[in-house]
């Protein structure tokens, strides 16, 4: 009986033996777990633990456990923390780079052009992009007359056509048209165009930029003649004189004068504009998005130039264009009809007072900011 009992009490240890092990075990491991700040969740846990080795209530493990959070804005999978202020909770999202920022820099190409590339052969192989840069708005039936003007620039530009009347493969007819930048959009108007396809950045590789109309006589231009006179005078933004015999005028200032090489302006129209790509830089920021038609633009060149704004604005008399029609947008005839030349001159106007009220609006916004 005895040695059984003993046998059996013997049994009996070594069955418990690996269960005191295991809590054991699972004890000591707790303790010295909570002993390092570990980052997850704080929680509260409603019991407490205690001997004099280990104790560990309430309190003191979330004391432990949130430690690291303290001075930290994300959880460990980088998810935001929810902070509270007291009288409510928000999320704080972690900073992330947005655009180019997430690139290395070597790999960000800022700046772009609209010079037309091959799609074989190697990259460095292509043609150069060219020096200056043309834009003219266009109706195929005023073909005869573009390509007139378009003969009349080099190839150091180039070109660039929006059409407003939605004909572009008709122009193949001409040979430089394949060689040309087409953008069509029936019935907008140039300022419309240029806002959205002539941003600072992609025209920035061209010294200087030629946006104009498509019923100019240029009988008497030359675009590199043109070009070394801006450069001598220091014209920022220019265009070629008026001639009123062969064409009509707006206002008397842009006429040519027959005994100068240019004269100081400080008023250039939108008619025939040419700029520098700096001074584009700050006009292109000054079309306004919803008004089309650009009325009032010309009156505030002067704010992209240098100052004194006279120095480096002018008319190049030395060569000299005409101004074959005055307003041509809109359909000619019934004056009650949408899209009448009426109707269309019309908002023209109303266009011109809005963007005057929004200039002085703005320039009132500027002085309160910068009293205050």
């Amino acid at each position: 009986m005895g040695r059984h009992w003993q046998v059996g009490g013997r049994l009996r240890m070594k069955k418990l033996n690996p269960i005191l092990t295991v809590l054991s075990a699972a004890v000591i491991g707790f303790c010295i777990g909570v002993s390092f700040p570990v980052q997850i969740a704080p929680k509260v846990f409603p019991l407490s633990f205690g001997n004099e080795n280990c104790t560990m209530g309430a309190r003191n493990m979330l004391g432990r456990i949130s430690a690291p959070f303290r001075n930290s804005t994300s959880n460990v999978d980088g998810s935001p923390l929810l902070q509270s202020n007291g009288t409510s909770k928000k999320f704080v999202p972690p900073a992330k780079p947005k655009g180019k920022e997430r690139l290395p820099p070597n790999i960000v190409v800022q700046e772009s052009d609209l010079h037309l590339r091959r799609l074989w052969g190697q990259p460095h192989e292509d043609t150069p992009t060219r020096k200056y840069l043309l834009v003219l708005t266009v109706g195929y039936s005023e073909k005869v007359n573009v390509n007139a003007t378009v003969h009349k620039f080099s190839d150091n530009f180039d070109l660039m056509l929006f059409h407003y009347d939605g004909h572009t493969t008709e122009w193949d007819e001409f040979e430089w048209s394949e060689q040309a930048v087409h953008v069509s959009a029936m019935g907008q108007a140039k300022w419309w165009y240029a806002k959205r396809f002539m941003h600072p950045s992609i025209v920035a590789q061209y010294e200087y930029i030629f946006l104009w109309d498509q019923d100019l006589g240029v009988e008497t231009f030359d675009a590199e003649e043109y070009i070394k006179i801006v450069k001598k005078h220091g014209l920022e933004i220019s265009q070629p004189g008026l001639d009123i015999i062969r064409g009509v005028k707006t206002y008397d200032i842009n006429v040519r004068r027959n005994d100068t090489e240019i004269h100081n302006s400080n008023f250039v129209e939108v008619m025939a504009p040419v700029f520098t790509k700096e001074a584009w830089s700050c006009v292109w920021h000054m079309i306004q998005n919803d008004l089309v038609h650009g009325w009032g633009l010309d009156w505030n060149f002067w704010r992209c130039v240098d100052e004194p704004a006279e120095e480096h604005m002018g008319v190049v008399d030395a060569q000299y264009v005409a101004h074959h029609a005055g307003f041509t947008l809109g359909n000619p005839g019934n004056d009650t009809l949408d899209g009448s030349r009426t109707r269309v001159r019309r908002r023209a106007s109303d266009e011109f007072g809005m963007f005057n009220a929004r200039m002085d609006s703005a320039h009132k916004a500027q002085a309160e900011s910068s009293s205050s």
